[in-house]
């Protein structure tokens, strides 16, 4: 195991009922003006929408909205969120919705009280040495941005999908209440688990040795998303299935299960350009990609998956040629996603084949290799690629 430092502050209140406590939360966290930013609109069908307006104002906080945000969220929206902030003074962002809207959030909250381009953040060209507080409601298991670090955003002048992570962007609360995620369709639902089990998945694929705690916990929570997502997916108003998902979901990407272990990132990496350039929903687009990254790499490398193979899917291990095993694995893999109604080919998720080249070239922008599980260059993502059509 190698040398870490984890620092994970973040305040969760799940459960039943639990984003009627929002406005105590703000408060709690020094909140007095609030930014309060969602996307579209599920969460006025579902009436989140009004329990969060009718709890701040009881509150007696000051708020202004900015909605809007969409899946793979974009940099100009994230611009009209810092131009607000400024101009109404906002001291604390709640983020109700998903991981876009609360990637958004992260980005507004840095780029306020940062003096140039907040995209310096996502080019490499700044860190984050301050960021307003965030506050999250949760409605999707999906991206793991309620407890976690990270946010990615979309440039809308090169259409590059880049991220960023700072501690100072993990939320100060996050409100999990898995009743607000029984009313997303079954497509979504998939996809979230889907994006969870690659979070994982890119930090167990691993070349870095004896981190036995770090490899259970990965598996608990695949194997707990292999259980779940189907009874979900068969009942969409399975309160504890949801549940396990749900807080699954946050414990793929706080990364308690990735420290002291060189991770992976390239199936993430990968696909990002797949989402950038067709909008297609991120887990779906993981679906793809993820499979037939295994499949190449298994080649070279395939010790860790036949790992995940025997103790994920219960697939007997093959001591003599674990690249079997591991073949069995991925092919149990590529079995549950079908199950639960995930696509597996750029056909179904509307990729072209003439747009390959592009995806890599932006992928490999400043670098000739991608991933550590197996080092991929140009060459490799383009094969990757080309195994999806």
């Amino acid at each position: 195991m190698d040398n870490f430092t984890f620092y994970a502050p973040t305040y969760f209140d799940f459960g039943k009922g639990a984003e009627k406590h929002v406005a105590d939360l703000i408060k709690k966290f020094g909140g007095h003006k609030v930014l309060f930013h969602y996307g579209g609109g599920s969460i006025k069908k579902s009436g989140l929408y009004d329990t969060v307006i009718s709890v701040l104002k009881e509150s007696g906080l000051e708020f202004c909205e900015l909605g809007g945000v969409k899946p793979n969220p974009r940099s100009g929206l994230v611009y009209e969120g810092i131009e607000l902030c400024k101009k109404e003074k906002v001291d604390f962002i709640l983020a109700v919705g998903g991981g876009s809207t609360i990637d958004s959030s992260k980005a507004i909250a840095a780029g306020t009280l940062y003096d140039g381009d907040f995209m310096d953040f996502y080019q490499g060209k700044a860190s984050v040495e301050k960021a307003l507080p965030i506050g999250t409601v949760l409605t999707i298991a999906a991206a793991g941005s309620e407890g976690s670090p990270n946010t990615v955003i979309t440039d809308e002048k090169t259409m590059v999908k880049k991220g960023t992570k700072s501690d100072l962007l993990r939320p100060k609360f996050s409100i999990l209440n898995p009743e607000l995620t029984c009313t997303l369709p079954p497509y979504q639902s998939a996809a979230g688990a889907t994006d969870i089990m690659i979070h994982v998945c890119e930090r167990y694929f691993s070349n870095t040795e004896e981190v036995e705690i770090t490899d259970r916990l990965c598996e608990a929570i695949l194997k707990t998303i292999v259980y779940e997502a189907p009874r979900v997916i068969e009942n969409p108003n399975h309160y504890e299935a949801r549940a396990n998902i749900m807080w699954a979901g946050m414990l793929a990407h706080n990364n308690v299960c990735g420290v002291g272990r060189v991770q992976d990132w390239a199936s993430h990496h990968i696909e990002h350009e797949l989402s950038a350039l067709y909008d297609v929903t991120h887990g779906a687009g993981l679906a793809v990609i993820a499979p037939l990254w295994m499949r190449y790499v298994c080649k070279k490398n395939p010790g860790k998956l036949a790992l995940f193979a025997n103790r994920i899917f219960d697939v007997p291990m093959n001591e003599k040629h674990p690249e079997k095993t591991a073949l069995k694995g991925i092919e149990a893999f590529e079995a549950f996603l079908k199950k639960i109604g995930m696509p597996s080919s750029f056909a179904e998720i509307g990729a072209k084949e003439e747009d390959i080249e592009l995806m890599t070239d932006k992928l490999l922008k400043g670098r000739k290799t991608e991933g550590n599980y197996v080092k991929l260059n140009r060459d490799d993502v383009i094969a990757i690629y080309r195994s999806a059509l």
